[in-house]
């Protein structure tokens, strides 16, 4: 769950959790808060990665729920090309796939 620690991602968090899933959850706390999913940390189905999806990100996963955007409007005016990047290219490094040379290091 990409921006897992904030409001929306936080709630899916839980509901996947409590469904028993295990979840990483990927944050860069511009907007969410560790609190919202600190209530996880120490659950053997829970990982919480702190990294921004405007870099790649290499774990494998079974499904992709991309929630990170600083989507209102004081980030818009406040930081506009962040979240245009956090949107698009995090979009597009969420479902890339890796190349093999990424892979072999």
């Amino acid at each position: 769950v990409t921006g897992g620690a904030g409001f929306v991602g936080s709630h899916l968090t839980d509901k996947l959790m409590m469904d028993g899933h295990e979840v990483t959850v990927v944050d860069n706390f511009f907007t969410g808060r560790k609190r919202n999913v600190e209530h996880w940390i120490g659950h053997e189905n829970f990982e919480l990665i702190n990294h921004d999806v405007v870099e790649p990100l290499y774990i494998e996963v079974d499904q992709i729920y991309h929630l990170a955007s600083p989507a209102s409007p004081p980030n818009y005016m406040y930081n506009p090309i962040k979240t245009l990047k956090t949107n698009t290219i995090g979009t597009l490094n969420m479902l890339a796939p890796p190349s093999p040379c990424m892979l072999s290091g």
